[in-house]
């Protein structure tokens, strides 16, 4: 029985950077031998086993073969005779094939410390064409480490081009693609994985409603980009420098302008309603992947109301406070912040203004505290009673957010 360490935990070595998660290989052992020295089998398609003591994964070294499409076409193979370069071999990007073993000395059979070095994202053998996961992967990489320069190899690029063409993209279920993009959006540059789906055709097959924003223009003075898929791009990224790792305000920035779309011809560049057309393609593009209820919640909520926060500091304080009750920001503060936190990537996601202020977030949040404040209490004690109390507390939650504009105003 020989272990290695592999994958992600080898690359991030070389790369400077720890890892959390630690995966290892165990070469030429069978099942009952990581039982009877105390692993726990967990692997449900093929052998994976916890330390007894660490609770980190160790997989029997296996191969695989295609049997059918999409991700779960594949039979395993695991038994002593499989080498660790047969293993490693099935991996995806060659970043990723490599090994490490108790001495610290890397197996690299497929120059995974070349392509560390040059910052290149490259796969391993034509077997990466069988499973297109793989696509939602290299796009996710792109999306962690292009802040250090890697690019995808032109022949890997035309290899998920082909498997896009091929249909394999196609039957990709949605709780994968879900999974792929929502770690991706929690990665320094989402604008990169949406950019690598374009660049291989997979963006028009996953995200249709986001790949239909490439060629909307929008009107010069307020977006200088000018193109709505651009300008998506850069919100993600302001979403991600705002909010590091919160995949959350990631989604809201990745469909807040799907209306844009739906524009007609004749109105271009202006987009007026395009936070009313939005609605409907965000809920079906949530529908579709099967997002998580606050993920769908929240993205509805910013693409419908983002508009409203930019002009917040023009609006009444009734209005104000219509918002902060369609937010449900009362029973739910913590979606005010996220709801922020995406409307403010959507003002710094335009060309020349990533560091540009943006004062609504700093009235609305004084707005909500002011608003909350009120409490029933003091009505009852007054003697008001049944419905009288809601219309009471709401006059008084406007008066409140009118001193706080009130306020704003003399100070600035």
């Amino acid at each position: 029985m020989r272990i290695y360490l592999v994958g992600g935990a080898v690359r991030d070595t070389l790369l400077g950077h720890g890892s959390v998660d630690r995966d290892f290989v165990v070469v030429g052992a069978t099942p009952d031998e990581m039982r009877a020295q105390g692993y726990r089998p967990v692997g449900k398609d093929f052998p994976v086993f916890l330390h007894p003591s660490t609770q980190e994964e160790y997989a029997l070294a296996r191969t695989e073969r295609k049997t059918g499409r999409g991700y779960h076409g594949f039979a395993f193979q695991a038994d002593p005779s499989v080498t660790l370069e047969q293993d490693l071999e099935r991996r995806d990007l060659t970043i990723n094939a490599m090994a490490m073993d108790a001495d610290g000395a890397i197996v690299d059979p497929f120059g995974g410390q070349r392509d560390v070095a040059a910052r290149v994202l490259r796969h391993v053998s034509p077997a990466f064409a069988e499973d297109p996961v793989r696509v939602l992967r290299v796009a996710r990489f792109a999306a962690r480490y292009a802040p250090l320069g890697f690019r995808i190899a032109e022949e890997t690029l035309a290899l998920m081009r082909g498997m896009v063409d091929a249909g394999e993209v196609d039957h990709l279920v949605a709780e994968r693609v879900w999974t792929e993009t929502r770690k991706a959006l929690a990665e320094p540059a989402p604008s990169a994985f949406v950019r690598a789906l374009r660049a291989c055709g997979a963006l028009r097959v996953i995200f249709p409603e986001v790949d239909a924003l490439y060629g909307v223009p929008q009107r010069a003075e307020y977006h200088p980009e000018v193109d709505t898929g651009a300008h998506i791009e850069l919100v993600l990224d302001a979403a991600a420098s705002l909010a590091p790792g919160d995949d959350l305000v990631g989604w809201c920035a990745l469909v807040h302008d799907l209306g844009k779309a739906l524009t007609p011809v004749d109105d271009l560049p202006r987009h007026v309603m395009h936070e009313h057309r939005g609605v409907e393609p965000v809920r079906a593009i949530n529908a579709r992947l099967k997002v998580p209820v606050e993920h769908a919640a929240l993205a509805e909520l910013v693409c419908r109301f983002h508009l409203d926060a930019h002009r917040a500091l023009e609006l009444r304080p009734s209005t104000v406070l219509e918002l902060l009750e369609r937010l449900d920001a009362f029973r739910k503060p913590a979606r005010l912040a996220t709801f922020l936190l995406a409307c403010e990537a959507d003002k710094r996601g335009r060309l020349g203004l990533a560091d540009a202020p943006y004062p609504q977030a700093d009235y609305l949040r004084a707005a909500h505290a002011a608003a909350r404040a009120i409490d029933a209490a003091a009505f009852v004690a007054a003697g008001i009673t049944g419905p009288k109390i809601g219309e009471a507390m709401r006059a008084a939650r406007v008066e409140a957010i009118a001193r706080v504009k009130q306020k704003l105003r003399a100070e600035g």
